[in-house]
């Protein structure tokens, strides 16, 4: 994956939900043409950062129910932004799961700058299974990384 656009998780409870951070810098390459003078933080990059948290929690939560590590991919999106992300902005990330079944799963995320909701999305996901073994290395390095002071819920 080119773009890492989730920090951290903060908290995560298996099945149930995630919290995860989003912060944003003048420093982000985006802003170079979005806008000059005026940056703004894409849209399209605050949902991929909101589908990859509502991944990691499915991901996460199905590793040790299933006899394989799936790797869930996006099929559906249905996205609402409220308000601007702008440098300086923490983005504060909640990822619900409202429906789970054997081959698919239904996340729910909304994003926050402090006490204002900037996006909502509902994010559809199949699991697949990916033999390559480089691509699960990377996977894993990433969720990792992302989960390395994650306070995980029972």
């Amino acid at each position: 994956m080119r773009f890492h656009l989730l920090d951290r998780i903060e908290e995560l409870k298996k099945f149930d939900y995630a919290l995860g951070v989003k912060c944003i810098t003048l420093a982000d390459d985006c802003f170079e043409h979005h806008f000059p003078g005026a940056p703004v933080f894409p849209g399209a990059l605050l949902q991929e950062a909101m589908a990859q948290l509502g991944g990691a929690l499915l991901e996460l939560s199905l590793r040790e129910v299933m006899d394989y590590t799936p790797r869930c991919v996006l099929t559906t999106v249905k996205a609402k932004f409220r308000d601007f992300v702008k440098p300086g902005d923490r983005v504060a990330l909640r990822a619900r799961i409202t429906s789970r079944h054997e081959d698919s799963a239904m996340v729910q995320v909304d994003a926050h700058c402090d006490d204002r909701r900037v996006a909502q999305a509902e994010f559809l996901y199949v699991y697949l299974k990916v033999d390559d073994e480089r691509l699960d290395r990377a996977r894993n390095d990433f969720l990792d990384i992302v989960t390395k002071e994650t306070r995980f819920v029972e």
